[in-house]
């Protein structure tokens, strides 16, 4: 199945304890890549919200974010390093002795020292709020991914009718190149048999040996096997697209094997159009290939 791995959502979900915002863009990336902002009062849901979307995704980097507003007064949590203090205050009484610098640590001063004093937000203590609260999150997130995979099953639609005009294109090309290659090989072999032919008065041959050498030399610019291979990876190209799985990473791969054979049919090939051909087919691949990195 051919899905696009770009695409963007942002969903609202609200009940009476709070509004949630959710999120959600994604690009192209190789392998799964999410970046994840969440308020520190729902930290403890960040392993869930990252289950929910490698479930759904499969590659690609993904930042979601999410924005709750609480119709509720929030319960603030401050709480002191003890052990920054300490080391603090001592290294102060040192600095003191060698007149290094003078007066005594103040609260004021603590609480200008992000390392001292830590302030977060923390649930009321209901647990029935806090449970709910989670379960609006949730939702939120589920209801921006299936938009985010609405909008990414659209592009993909895209992408195919443009990958599968090209693969045409080129499984198009790929078979002019046989029929040249062909012509090729014969205007090759009609060429040695008339040089043979030229110098046989010089040459004490047997003339059987002599044709063998010339069917031999001739069949090295054969590329029946490559043009085989090659509309095997044509078919295997369509049942991937057809498929349920995503296929950007097998496409990929397919298209490099396709890009070998199409190398190995230029270096073997002889024949007029057969270099136009190939540089034709290997333009179209490369931008099959352009295109097949936004598949996910």
């Amino acid at each position: 199945m051919i899905t696009s791995m770009t695409g963007f959502a942002a969903i609202t979900r609200e009940d009476e304890g709070a509004t949630v915002s959710v999120t959600i863009k994604t690009l192209n990336h190789r392998h799964l890549d999410l970046q994840l902002r969440v308020p520190q009062s729902l930290s403890a849901l960040e392993g869930d919200l990252r289950g929910q979307v490698s479930r759904a995704l499969v590659r690609g980097r993904v930042e979601l974010a999410v924005a709750v507003q609480s119709r509720q007064v929030p319960k603030l949590d401050v709480a002191l390093n003890e052990d920054f203090a300490v080391a603090l205050t001592r290294a102060l009484e040192t600095a003191r002795a060698r007149n290094l610098v003078s007066g005594l640590l103040a609260p004021g001063d603590l609480l200008r020292i992000p390392q001292a004093i830590t302030i977060r937000e923390t649930s009321d203590g209901d647990e029935a709020s806090a449970a709910a609260l989670a379960a609006l999150v949730r939702d939120a997130v589920d209801a921006a991914l299936a938009d985010l995979q609405t909008m990414r099953t659209t592009e993909g639609e895209h992408l195919r009718a443009d990958l599968d005009t090209r693969r045409a294109l080129v499984a198009g090309l790929v078979e002019r190149i046989a029929v040249a290659a062909d012509e090729g090989r014969a205007g090759l072999e009609q060429r040695l048999s008339e040089r043979v032919a030229q110098i046989r008065a010089d040459l004490q041959a047997d003339q059987g040996a002599v044709a063998q050498e010339i069917v031999k030399w001739a069949a090295r610019s054969d590329i029946s096997e490559e043009v085989a291979r090659f509309r095997g990876h044509v078919s295997h190209w369509a049942t991937l697209a057809d498929g349920p799985e995503p296929c950007g990473r097998k496409l990929d791969f397919l298209l490099q094997e396709m890009n070998r054979e199409v190398n190995t049919m230029g270096s073997k090939a002889d024949g007029l159009r057969v270099s136009e051909l190939i540089i034709a087919a290997k333009a179209e691949l490369e931008k099959m290939r352009e295109q097949v990195q936004n598949v996910e």
